[in-house]
């Protein structure tokens, strides 16, 4: 007895063209501003922190999870905080937060 190999199990059946379990992303123009999410990402950075920024993002991560039922990892919440320090720069630019805690 043999059994059938994995080209016949696995061979199309119709002339219909495949259906993709995932369909290709669209084409963007321009880049997409706003936090990544959860994709893969091709670019890393090291950041090194102190021992009580770590522990506050790590209570930002709790507190996300326990009072507001999002559960996102500390990777994600650092791009989503970065977003928005960024968007914030290129709308008030000086008047930003981020220029006026950069020139204490």
């Amino acid at each position: 007895m043999s059994l059938p190999a994995a080209d016949d199990l696995f061979r199309a059946t119709t002339d219909q063209p495949a259906v993709r379990a995932v369909p290709d992303p669209p084409a963007q123009e321009e880049p997409q501003k706003g936090p990544s999410g959860r994709v893969r990402h091709d670019e890393k950075i090291t950041v090194y922190i102190t021992s009580q920024e770590s522990m506050d993002l790590e209570r930002a991560r709790l507190t996300l999870r326990g009072e507001h039922g999002l559960a996102v990892d500390r990777g994600r919440l650092v791009r989503e905080a970065l977003h928005l320090v960024l968007a914030e720069l290129e709308s008030s630019g000086e008047d930003s937060p981020l220029v006026r805690r950069l020139r204490e």
